[in-house]
């Protein structure tokens, strides 16, 4: 008898462990945030050392949930892309947040006319694509740069200058016609070559090597997340060429973030403490195509102005959620922020405002 009441008493205590496994399992599947969703479309240029890698990395070194993927095939135009059934399998895959396209190194490298017919209708085909799939996907234009030594098979593109400059003019171009934002790779890498200190090309003076690759993931990452990598660090190159490399991309991007559209469909939060002790929270957004937009600050307090500031009533954390509403329908972001109490002041220790912010994360 004591002997089946044992195994019965075992038998129960092993249930209630299960349910309180599933329970628990159910709660965090309940918590989790879906991730911000990024695909990659290009030739070598983009999966030469696996260069989405190294973005994925420094995002989740910053504590950004995303899942990122690739989709290339070497030496590939956007009409070789046009024509590939496994792109528009990875297009359909998922409801993507951001898809970058990168087509053949001197596409753009031509004159208007010469885009607009070699270029123009394959590129017009997998935008369409895109947009079937999510008409909310942010379509990046990847620019490319210009060969170490030029192309001297045409003598309007000899030069690295030449060249470079020809793929950034035909890069605005199709950004002026499709009004979509470009990551200006070619303009950053300019920069850091110019310098002379880190080689960016593989041995051919085309490819990137892994210097370059990391250039062109730190600005995708400024580019999509709008913040610095200087306080980032990985150990994929050298850290003193990282380091160029960062400030040099932080440099270029805040001073032309406007000229190549990146500005948009994107929020800021500058919380801080007035010298009156106000806990104070400046918004900024930036979303054209918005019909509505709507603030909740976490306190209980909400308000429907796109720029604007809110007092909170005391120091602690809270949950700010921006709702915008738009063609695509409803996209909800959310960022905690935390205000702490200021210390007393004193000659040693002078006031100064404390917060913390945190990830902006996509629901």
């Amino acid at each position: 008898m004591f002997k089946v009441a044992h195994v019965i008493g075992r038998i129960l205590n092993l249930l209630l462990l299960v349910t309180a496994f599933v329970a628990n399992i159910s709660l965090t599947m309940a918590q989790k945030v879906e991730p911000m969703n990024i695909l990659f479309i290009g030739n070598s240029y983009t999966h030469m050392n696996n260069m989405p890698s190294i973005f994925e990395k420094l995002a989740v070194k910053a504590g950004k949930n995303v899942y990122v993927e690739k989709n290339t095939r070497s030496g590939a135009s956007f009409k070789v892309h046009s024509e590939r059934e496994d792109m528009y399998e990875a297009i359909k895959s998922k409801k993507w947040d951001y898809v970058i396209l990168q087509g053949y190194s001197r596409e753009f490298a031509h004159t208007p006319q010469h885009i607009d017919t070699a270029t123009m209708p394959y590129l017009i085909k997998i935008t369409d694509s895109i947009y079937a799939n999510n008409p909310c996907t942010n379509i990046l234009l990847y620019m490319t740069w210009g060969y170490d030594n030029g192309f001297s098979e045409n003598p309007a593109l000899d030069t690295y200058t030449k060249m470079a400059d020809s793929i950034a003019r035909g890069y605005q171009y199709v950004s002026d016609i499709f009004n979509l934002p470009i990551v200006p790779v070619g303009k950053v890498w300019k920069q850091v070559r110019e310098k002379g200190i880190i080689n960016l090309y593989a041995q051919d003076k085309a490819h990137p090597n892994i210097n370059g690759s990391y250039l062109i993931a730190t600005t995708f990452y400024e580019a999509i997340f709008n913040e610095s990598t200087e306080k980032i660090f990985t150990s994929t190159i050298k850290s003193d060429y990282a380091r160029i490399i960062k400030k040099e991309t932080n440099v270029y991007l805040t001073k032309w973030r406007s000229q190549y559209r990146l500005n948009d469909n994107r929020f800021e939060l500058k919380p801080y403490i007035t010298a009156k002790g106000e806990y104070t929270l400046e918004v900024t957004s930036a979303f054209s195509c918005a019909q509505s937009i709507r603030w909740d600050f976490g306190d209980g307090n909400s308000s429907t102005k796109f720029n604007g500031t809110h007092k909170f009533a005391k120091p602690g954390k809270y949950k700010v959620v921006l709702t915008v509403t738009d063609d695509c329908g409803e996209r909800r972001y959310e960022r905690l922020i935390q205000y702490e109490k200021p210390e007393k002041p004193s000659e040693k220790n002078p006031t100064r405002p404390k917060y913390n912010i945190g990830n902006n994360k996509k629901v």
